[in-house]
Formats: structure tokens, C-alpha cells, sequence
């Protein structure tokens, strides 16, 4: 595994990653995070619902005796709720030293990918979207979009 590089931007934009990025799915769409933040992914946990807590907080999960909060990256992303019956895949990681889940659709692979082949967000992402992606890579068939986990499990 090779670890993760970034290369200048201009302007305000995110720098580009080039490495490794651990790809999930999401409403249809490809994201991916840099591989070292993810400890672990695991099939849907029960979750504690934490009374008044922000609508992206899903709630909390324990984790082998370590409490853990959920964050609903569709909610986050502006993405219409998961359709009933079906459960996330959580996705656990690391920042700080601390554990932090993210729920999505489906996990992927890990892909490499490389400063050069970094963009702009879409101008089709809008509102809180827009400001959780860093950018863009293009893959053979696919786009895939590079979230800001730092942003995204900020709730």
C-alpha cells in the first residue's frame, strides 16, 4: 500500500490525492476516502438513537465495548433516505485517533489513483455536496467522487 500524496492546487480548491482511495457506493454514485482513514468496514450494526441529536447523526454503535457515532452520509450529501428494508454498510474511521462510522450503500474496491487525474467538483454538485467533495477522478466508465472525510463526519 502505498501512502497517499497530495499535489498544489490552485486557489481554494482541496489538494489532489494520488495513492490509495477505498471506493463505496452511494445512491448510485461512486465516492471514495483515503485508505488510511478506514480501520474497518463491517454489515449494518444496531443502532442507539441519540435523542435531539442533528438529523445526520444516525446514532451510535457499539464497537467491541468502544462507542461509536454513525453519521447518515446520505443525509449529509443531500441524497433522498435509503429505501426501507434496506440496511447500510458502515464504515469505520480514524481521525485524530478517533472512531467515527459512516454508513453507506455498498463498499467497493480500492483504487489507485493519481494526482494528474484529479478535478474540480461537478457543477452538478450543489449545496452541502459541493462543499464535502474535494474533487473528482476520472475512471474507465466512472466518475469518482473524493469525499472530504474530515467534512463529511463533522455533523
Amino acid at each position: 500500500m502505498t501512502a497517499p500524496s497530495t499535489a498544489p492546487s490552485s486557489g481554494s480548491e482541496a489538494p489532489a490525492i494520488s495513492g490509495q482511495l477505498a471506493t463505496f457506493r452511494l445512491d448510485g454514485d461512486l465516492y471514495g476516502i483515503e485508505v488510511e482513514h478506514v480501520q474497518e468496514v463491517l454489515r449494518s450494526q444496531q443502532l442507539t438513537r441519540v435523542p435531539l441529536a442533528p438529523t445526520a447523526v444516525a446514532g451510535l454503535i457499539n464497537l467491541r465495548g468502544q462507542v461509536v457515532t454513525a453519521i447518515e452520509l446520505r443525509e449529509r450529501l443531500g441524497r433522498p433516505p435509503r429505501p426501507e428494508g434496506t440496511d447500510p454498510v458502515v464504515i469505520v474511521v480514524r481521525l485524530h485517533g478517533e472512531a467515527v462510522s459512516m454508513l453507506v450503500d455498498s463498499i467497493a474496491d480500492v483504487v489507485d489513483v493519481d494526482a494528474s487525474d484529479f478535478e474540480a467538483p461537478p457543477d452538478t454538485l450543489e449545496g452541502q455536496a459541493r462543499d464535502l467533495i474535494r474533487g473528482a477522478y476520472k475512471l474507465s466508465g466512472t466518475l469518482l467522487l473524493a469525499l472530504d472525510v474530515q467534512k463529511a463526519v463533522s455533523a
